[in-house]
């Protein structure tokens, strides 16, 4: 990545604010735990793995300054931190992944000192961040052997390095397949209604220097007609046992749109991302946004004040419309009620 997205530097974390993006690059320093809500929140810092990484260090951040006379005075605070994070945002299964291997970490310390105790859960929380790069970039190893030389990839919202700690997952196969010598051209939709699309993927392929066409949502049924693309690529915030996949707004839309073209859809994402536990995803809870981020656009109104508006931050692809996922471990193909079985998030 040519930028950082998210760092610990000074005992302090800090992220590249995505918001200001493509217009500003701004970064934070998250001082407290209500920092690193918010910034969850307001999609500072976005993507599954990137929010699981902000979350470990949160957690930390939470604890970090305090002087716990106990252990269980300090597990205790843990615990309502955890809470007030995992509150942040439902969807993306890496935030209460994360989150829960931290607090594994304090309750498997029994009556440890406190400060032992923090050091434990600061190891932690880079551990997670060390693993995810290694997870991308494992993914853009076994992703880029799906490509052939002049491959044209379709992707939607960003599933790139500033949706990771780096590198990232269904871009990660790009930079590994122009690393392997392959000439790769992505077509990214701009991922209405807050242009993650347009705003950052185009933002950090461009910077990285990676042939990128830039198209509207409404684009892709054309494009895809046209024969200007070869496969689709997303990433995922939570893939059920059976292989439905909840991601942005609109991924749903473009797997039916490449079943009807013949086209493979692929599902870039790391293990941290499947929730075994949900049978289908049925369950999988989906977030619901402000409305004025349909309205407005950077406070300007682009819809008449007061109309109705529906906004799902996510939609759900049913398994029989994905190819194949792309994982740290390989690629996972049909029946992925079978072939998903024995996966371990760890």
């Amino acid at each position: 990545m040519p930028v950082k997205t998210i760092a610990w530097e000074n005992n302090s974390l800090v992220i590249l604010d995505q918001t200001l993006l493509p217009t500003e690059e701004r970064y934070a320093v998250l001082e407290t735990v209500e920092d690193v809500h918010r910034a969850i929140l307001r999609l500072e810092v976005r993507g599954a793995p990137a929010i699981g990484a902000a979350a470990a260090l949160g957690l930390y951040v939470a604890v970090q300054h305090g002087a716990f006379p106990t252990y269980d005075s300090l597990k205790n605070a843990l615990r309502q931190a955890a809470d007030f994070l995992a509150s942040s945002r439902p969807t993306a299964v890496n935030l209460t992944w994360a989150l829960e291997r931290m607090t594994e970490v304090a309750e498997g310390m029994p009556g440890a000192e406190p400060e032992a105790v923090k050091r434990a859960l600061l190891d932690e929380a880079l551990a997670i961040m060390a693993e995810d790069r290694e997870a991308c970039r494992a993914i853009g190893r076994h992703g880029q052997g799906l490509l052939a030389d002049g491959s044209r990839i379709l992707t939607h919202c960003n599933a790139g390095g500033l949706a990771t700690v780096d590198y990232g997952t269904a871009l990660g196969v790009v930079y590994a397949a122009l690393e392997a010598g392959k000439k790769i051209r992505v077509y990214a939709d701009e991922t209405r209604p807050l242009l993650q699309g347009a705003r950052l993927t185009a933002w950090e392929l461009q910077k990285s220097g990676v042939p990128v066409t830039l198209i509207c949502d409404g684009m892709a049924a054309a494009v895809m007609a046209r024969g200007l693309v070869d496969c689709v690529i997303t990433g995922a915030d939570r893939i059920a046992a059976n292989g439905d996949t909840a991601n942005k707004i609109g991924t749903y839309g473009l797997a039916v749109l490449a079943r009807e073209h013949g086209l493979p859809f692929y599902v870039a994402a790391p293990l941290s991302s499947f929730d075994l536990g949900q049978p289908s995803g049925d369950k999988i809870p989906i977030e619901e946004r402000d409305p004025d981020e349909v309205r407005l656009f950077r406070g300007v109104r682009t819809a008449p004040p007061g109309v109705d508006v529906f906004n799902p931050a996510f939609d759900l692809t049913p398994h029989r419309y994905v190819t194949a996922f792309v994982t740290e471990r390989g690629i996972i193909r049909p029946p992925f009620a079978e072939t998903l079985k024995g996966l371990s998030d760890r």
